[in-house]
């Protein structure tokens, strides 16, 4: 079982940064095709997908609202994923997930994904 606990939300003003962090315990990444992917749910409307990594070689994807403004990192020594958001804008404003899946596809659908933590408040004030 993989436990994730993500950090780092918090309210911010338009145009401005964070970086949200989702660390794995437990049953932790190693010896397995992990790929972590981010979600984010506003007030009403359906959980959606931001973007996700594959942690054997790094490779990321992202959704198209987010591409060029948000950047996905990994550490595996620290069983840490990294979500930089830049440029933040107010339709940013969300509960942020990560969520953690075995296999490497480019998977944007949720229910593929398995491990979930409890997720972090982003607010973004114009």
């Amino acid at each position: 079982q993989v436990q994730l606990v993500e950090s780092g939300g918090g309210l911010v003003q338009a145009g401005g940064s964070l970086r949200l962090s989702c660390t794995a315990s437990g049953r932790t990444f190693i010896g397995r095709n992990y790929a972590v992917g981010w979600f984010r749910q506003a007030p009403g409307k359906e959980r959606e997908f931001v973007g996700r990594i594959a942690l054997s070689g790094g490779r990321t994807y992202y959704a198209d609202s987010v591409k060029g403004r948000f950047t996905i990192s990994r550490d595996n020594a620290k069983n840490t994923v990294y979500l930089q958001m830049n440029s933040l804008k107010p339709e940013d404003t969300a509960v942020y997930y990560c969520a953690a899946r075995i296999g490497i596809g480019v998977v944007t659908a949720k229910d593929e994904y398995a491990y979930w933590g409890q997720g972090t408040q982003v607010t973004v004030s114009s």
